[in-house]
């Protein structure tokens, strides 16, 4: 099973001082050595994977808890503590902000290369990393932009995604979290996610939700079979009937007949799709050519196609919809604010197993740190003012 978890927070646009980084380093050295120690490196991978473990972790390290910049600095963070010790420890960590995340790939098949790793286990690895963002850009449009990827994988084969993205317009980031064992099958495509938390909701086309499974079905039997010029007569019909004019037109199409219901205006005034004249890109029917022509054999073959994204998707999505009434979901997946719960059940019920787990794993780490112990009890202190904070 796959577990991914969304976190949304205030973007944070600041430095972190060297002074704060390099004590992050050096806490977070000593805390990656215990983990890996005492659980194993697979153990270690799955926190990470967990969202809840992962802000609190960047808390102890003595970053602000509900800042965007804790996602990037942190992973930055960990990546430097374990430099140099990666094969003792048995956990690499690959990719980070801007540009360091177009690395990925390239790192994984470095690392691959370092360890005699199988060439089809390094390829299992990059197309991992890469699927992993397509799906959180391409399948959930919520209008957040990723500008953050990295990769954690363990000498065993499990691997997490810690990925973020922005929203310039009201200031607020969101992470994605995925994680895989070494011993599961994947379904990158359909409820990927487990642990989804998140302090704001977004209009999303969420093409993951099982509920979209028949929209993805009708969309892959689309570019399937035909051509790609039928396709793009379905999307001029489209445009052509649902502009501000069309209150109500009954189109005939197929031998069947469709009642638009002012379409822009009513049931679809917030579709993400209707806002693009998809008929007029030379470059889309370029990709759909692409793709007529391969003729994928499944919906993650059709998203791992180069060029296919967002547009692509909508677009067929579309059509899917109006046409062949197959509706996707547009409910965002972010289910819970970042908190484990309240005493009130406010945002929701406390899940005392996750909560216990998250203190007890940190606070035995910290105890055993090889630091002095003002900076241990540093450390405690964060945690337990994270604890009230969430918790009291």
């Amino acid at each position: 099973m796959i577990k991914r978890g969304i976190a949304t927070f205030t973007l944070d646009y600041g430095q972190c001082p060297k002074w704060l980084f390099e004590r992050m380093v050096k806490l977070g050295r000593e805390i990656v050595s215990i983990i890996s120690q005492e659980y194993g490196s697979d153990e270690f991978v799955k926190r990470i994977a967990d969202p809840v473990w992962f802000q609190s972790l960047g808390t102890v390290l003595a970053f602000d808890w509900n800042a965007s910049g804790l996602t990037t600095i942190l992973t930055a963070a960990l990546k430097e503590a374990i430099r140099g010790q990666e094969r003792e420890l048995g956990i690499f960590i690959c990719g980070g902000k801007g540009k360091t995340s177009r690395k990925t790939p390239e790192e994984i098949e470095k690392w691959g290369a370092s360890l005699s790793l199988p060439e089809e286990k390094t390829l299992e690895l990059v197309q991992s990393s890469k699927l992993t963002a397509k799906v959180d850009t391409s399948l959930i449009q919520d209008g957040y932009q990723i500008y953050h990827h990295s990769f954690f994988f363990s000498e065993n084969g499990s691997w997490a995604v810690v990925q973020q993205g922005m929203k310039t317009e009201n200031q607020t980031a969101r992470r994605y979290h995925w994680f895989k064992s070494a011993k599961e099958k994947i379904d990158f495509v359909e409820e990927p996610h487990k642990g989804i938390v998140s302090q704001l909701k977004s209009p999303t086309l969420n093409l993951s939700a099982k509920r979209s499974r028949k929209n993805r079905e009708v969309s892959l039997e689309i570019v399937s079979r035909g051509n790609y010029q039928s396709f793009f007569k379905d999307l001029r019909i489209l445009r052509k009937h649902s502009d501000k004019l069309s209150k109500m037109i009954t189109l005939k199409y197929q031998n069947k007949e469709f009642t638009l219901l002012n379409l822009a205006r009513n049931e679809f005034s917030w579709h993400p799709v209707l806002l693009e004249d998809f008929s007029k890109s030379r470059y889309l029917e370029k990709i759909f050519s692409k793709i007529y022509g391969i003729k994928p054999k499944n919906y993650q073959e059709l998203l791992s196609i180069k060029g296919v994204g967002p547009k692509t998707i909508r677009a067929l999505s579309l059509v899917s919809e109006v046409i062949y009434g197959a509706e996707p979901s547009y409910q965002d997946p972010a289910r819970y604010s970042f908190a484990h719960g309240g005493k009130d059940a406010t945002p929701y019920p406390v899940d005392r197993r996750t909560y216990d787990s998250t203190i007890s794993i940190l606070e035995k780490a910290i105890k055993k740190a090889k630091i002095e112990n003002k900076e241990k009890n540093l450390a405690i202190q964060r945690l337990e003012n994270l604890i009230s904070q969430n918790y009291g």
